[in-house]
C-alpha cells in the first residue's frame, strides 16, 4: 500500500512549520505570522509550505506557504506565493505527499471518484476532489488567493492532508478544451511549485 504522505516528507514538514519565520524573512517573503487570524480558532487547520519545482530532483528553495481551514463543510484554502510568472495557473491537490522527480511524484490530480477533469464549480461527479481552478499570479507582486471549496475535505474518501498541492506553468481550461488532455488534466503544462499538505501543530500558527 502507498501511503499518501511519506515518513522523509512529514519530518521535512515538521521541520519547516518549526522554522517558518526564518525561512520566510531569509527569502523576503511577506506572509503574515497569523494568515489564520479572524477565522474562527475552532476550525481544523491544515498547511503546506510550496518549494519550486527542480526537474528530476526535491525541491529545496521556498516560495511560500497555503494555509487551509476545515470548518462548516467547507475548507477554505489561503496562499501566497512568490517566483511565480504573470498569468493564470492550474492548482491541484495531487495524489501523494511526495516532491521528487519535479514534483511528477505527487502523483495525478486527486481523483478518488474516477471523475472526468473539470473546475471547482463542477457537480462532484464533473470533477476531481483535487480540482480547485487556478490562480492568478500579477505583473508585480507576490500571488495571493483566496479559495473556498465545499468538495475537499482534510480527511475521510476527499481528504487531501498528506497529499500535496501542485501548481502547474499554464492556465487550467478546466475539461473545455475539447481533447483528452483537457478531460485528464487541463492542459495546465508542467509542475512548478509544489508542497506536502499537514495539519498546523499546536502553538505553530
Amino acid at each position: 500500500m502507498r501511503f499518501p504522505c511519506r515518513t522523509r516528507y512529514l519530518r521535512q514538514f515538521l521541520h519547516f512549520q518549526q522554522v517558518l519565520l526564518f525561512v520566510f524573512s531569509h527569502n523576503g517573503i511577506e506572509v503574515p505570522a497569523h494568515p489564520l487570524s479572524g477565522l474562527n480558532t475552532d476550525a481544523q487547520k491544515a498547511r503546506a509550505i510550496m518549494f519550486k519545482a527542480i526537474p528530476g530532483g526535491h525541491p529545496t528553495s521556498v516560495i511560500g506557504v497555503i494555509d487551509m481551514t476545515e470548518q462548516n463543510g467547507t475548507v477554505t484554502i489561503i496562499g501566497n506565493l512568490t517566483g511565480l510568472t504573470p498569468g493564470l495557473h492550474g492548482f491541484h491537490a495531487h495524489e501523494f505527499g511526495d516532491l521528487g522527480n519535479g514534483c511528477l511524484a505527487a502523483g495525478a490530480h486527486y481523483n478518488p471518484f474516477a471523475a472526468p477533469h473539470g473546475g471547482p464549480n463542477d457537480p462532484p461527479l464533473r470533477r476531481h476532489v483535487g480540482d480547485l481552478g487556478n490562480i492568478l499570479t500579477p505583473r508585480k507582486g507576490p500571488t495571493t488567493f483566496v479559495i473556498q471549496d465545499f468538495l475537499i475535505t482534510f480527511t475521510g474518501p476527499r481528504g487531501i492532508v498528506g497529499r500535496s498541492f501542485v501548481v502547474h506553468e499554464q492556465r487550467d481550461d478546466l475539461g473545455r478544451g475539447g481533447d483528452a488532455g483537457s478531460l485528464s488534466t487541463g492542459n495546465s503544462g508542467r509542475r512548478v511549485a509544489c508542497g506536502v499538505i499537514g495539519y498546523v501543530m499546536e502553538g505553530i500558527v
